[in-house]
């Protein structure tokens, strides 16, 4: 499990921690971090579980922030950097400037991804909300 570069280190350095847009990665917190402070919130989500020393990133949208860990006084303990990549098994579909993502295992399927044209983007987004309402009975 990753966890945050030591602030008590002589030269502390910035971990990066990779994550794949629209996946989670559970992480380890530093003993002591009582707050999390995300620079860009559209990149990265965090969410601290109830055992409190574990949390999970979620990649949100593309790019690359931080997180800074504080402790119970306020002080910075930790930081690390998040950097949202795309997910490496997908089929991008470029067509002049209109691109298209597919997911390929074990046949292409669409989906919808950040950075798509939007109007098959929305198209794959309508479908998937239909399908989920029509899963749960609405």
């Amino acid at each position: 499990m990753p966890a945050f570069a030591g602030a008590d280190s002589a030269a502390p350095a910035i971990d990066t921690l990779t994550v794949t847009i629209d996946e989670a990665k559970v992480v380890q917190l530093p003993a002591g971090a009582r707050t999390l402070i995300i620079g860009n919130p559209m990149i990265a989500d965090v969410t601290l579980l109830k055992t409190g020393d574990i949390m999970v990133v979620t990649g949100k949208g593309f790019g690359e922030t931080n997180m800074i860990a504080l402790d119970a006084a306020g002080h910075p303990t930790n930081e690390l950097n998040i950097l949202v990549v795309g997910n490496s098994k997908a089929l991008v579909v470029q067509r002049g400037m209109d691109r298209q993502s597919y997911t390929c295992e074990p046949r292409c399927q669409p989906t919808a991804v950040l950075g798509d044209d939007s109007k098959f983007f929305g198209d794959v987004t309508s479908q998937i909300q239909s399908h989920s309402s029509s899963a749960l009975g609405k």
